[in-house]
């Protein structure tokens, strides 16, 4: 189960990196590879800790590209609810500060 967890995390690693040059889409793509890899996995805390952070990050990029809205807040969402069912203090952090730049006007 550490090698799933570990080609995960990879796989997200590349989908940051390929946000921070700029590769929205390749970056969209390596989250939603992460998404549907982990959906096959039974719960357990690593599991959910990586849901938080592929979810969050979908929602970072996609909001940066000004992507579909309804898509970009489902991400933020999910990724919130798994940060704080899996307590990870770095994932709550990310979810927090993403809620905190929300326009709830």
């Amino acid at each position: 189960m550490r090698n799933i967890y570990t080609q995960i995390a990879i796989t997200l690693k590349t989908g940051r990196e390929k946000a921070l040059v700029g590769d929205k889409n390749g970056a969209i793509q390596a989250f939603d590879k992460c998404l549907q890899e982990l959906r096959e996995l039974p719960p357990e805390k690593t599991r959910d800790v990586l849901l938080a952070h592929s979810y969050l990050n979908k929602y970072q990029t996609m909001v940066l590209d000004n992507k579909d809205n309804k898509k970009a807040l489902e991400s933020l969402q999910r990724g919130v609810s798994y940060a704080r069912s899996s307590k990870d203090p770095v994932a709550r952090a990310v979810a927090e500060e993403c809620l905190s730049g929300l326009d709830l006007r």
